[in-house]
């Protein structure tokens, strides 16, 4: 089995290599309409009939991302709608993320299209009118004797954590009791970027995250070899095992510890429960004997539309950080984006172009299936209804439904 290891990360080394300097990982697929144009209009009249059966609310509570850090420098504004919002996204010129309305409540020109940062406000292109970031005043208009006291757009709060801009959003409009947090690696730069992709998803969001409760998947969808496209006759003898499945809410996963650290945890465990965990291990199974390339990915789901991915492998660690966004009620941004210590960039960049792939698997049963409220489930399939009772934690009374967020598109 040893020599199995060292062939094994030999050749992960090599195709590792190959991969940084032979394939970019920086790409933006839309995988909703694929292939040649009888194709793209088979698939768009198919989906014009799709069923969507009875949706959960389409916009939960929490933060969100909108941007990475990179994509908003000192002195720049963008537009970002998502959640049935459109965002002015602006960064001050001392480094501060402010986030309103892009809407001027002046004669409603898109201050995100064109506006100027004048300090810690955002200035209209319209009118010259000026709002500040911290709390949506009117802070001058450039014309007029006296800025009326009503003069004031809405404002979002805004957190950055391992180089995305994240929002908050709250149906009832309630102050955050939590935030994602920076990891360490990230924030010291002893892990360095690699790359990222970017997917739209034509699904409700909570079906997004549900497939980390969903084991039973793992070997119908990501079990046959992820280059099979490439090299079709290797799936006869090779393909990837998932073992060690195990999904788990924060509260249930404190109640399995036993620690004196722990009981600090406990008592604070109404703040942490926005989380739930996965561990799963990868293996490459060769012949159906031989094991190599072992990958232990520990996952942690922090909210409704953030995950982190710790991957261990023999020659190092690395995480992905997942984000989901809904764009419109039933179009989901997705975006992967990997960070690893220099040294282990070829390994990274090869395990995340096979994320990658796995992960266009999912997107493809994704764009056409239809959620089921009430699926018909085996006992083998109770995490997914753990899963459902710990995501509708971000439901409240008054967010928006399908049909509700629908018209809120439509002039």
């Amino acid at each position: 089995m040893a020599g199995w290891w060292s062939f094994g990360g030999a050749f992960l080394l090599f195709f590792g290599i190959l991969v940084s300097y032979l394939y970019k990982i920086n790409w933006i697929k839309d995988l909703r309409l694929e292939g040649d144009n009888k194709t793209v209009l088979a698939n768009h009249l198919e989906s014009k009939k799709r069923k969507l059966g009875k949706l959960p609310p389409v916009y939960p509570n929490g933060w969100f991302a909108l941007l990475e850090s990179s994509q908003l420098g000192k002195g720049q504004v963008k537009h970002v709608a998502a959640l049935g919002q459109n965002f002015a996204v602006f960064r001050t010129n001392n480094g501060t993320v402010r986030i309103l309305d892009a809407y001027c409540p002046h004669l409603g020109a898109n201050m995100a299209e064109g506006g100027r940062v004048k300090g810690d406000c955002l200035e209209c292109p319209f009118h010259g009118w000026q709002f500040r970031g911290s709390d949506g005043q009117c802070d001058y208009i450039p014309y007029a004797d006296k800025v009326p006291h009503v003069a004031r757009t809405k404002t979002w709060k805004s957190c950055e954590a391992n180089e995305i801009i994240f929002v908050w959003h709250h149906a009832e409009e309630l102050e955050p009791h939590w935030q994602p947090q920076t990891n360490s690696h990230v924030s010291n730069r002893t892990w360095r970027y690699h790359g990222r992709n970017e997917f739209l998803i034509n699904c409700h969001i909570q079906e997004v995250a549900e497939n980390g409760a969903d084991s039973a998947h793992l070997s119908a969808v990501h079990g046959p070899l992820v280059f099979t496209k490439i090299a079709h006759f290797l799936s006869a003898f090779v393909r990837h095992s998932w073992t060690n499945i195990n999904w788990t809410p924060h509260n249930s996963f404190l109640e399995s510890l036993n620690s004196k650290e722990t009981e600090l945890e406990r008592q604070d465990s109404e703040n942490l429960r926005h989380r739930a965990y996965m561990t799963l291990r990868h293996r490459l199974v060769l012949f159906e004997r031989f094991e190599v390339l072992q990958l232990d990915v520990n996952v942690k789901q922090i909210g409704p539309g953030y995950v982190e991915l710790m991957m261990h492998t023999t020659l190092g660690s690395m995480c992905i950080f997942q984000t989901v966004t809904p764009m419109e009620p039933l179009l989901q941004k997705v975006t992967h984006i990997l960070y690893s210590p220099p040294l282990l960039a070829p390994c990274a960049s090869l395990l995340f172009l096979g994320e990658c792939l796995m992960f266009e698997r999912d997107v493809a049963i994704w764009n056409r299936k239809k959620f089921e409220k009430r699926p018909l489930l085996v006992k083998e399939d109770k995490s997914i209804l753990a899963y459902r009772r710990w995501y509708a934690q971000f439901y409240s009374q008054h967010s928006p439904s399908y049909h509700s967020a629908i018209k809120s598109l439509q002039w």
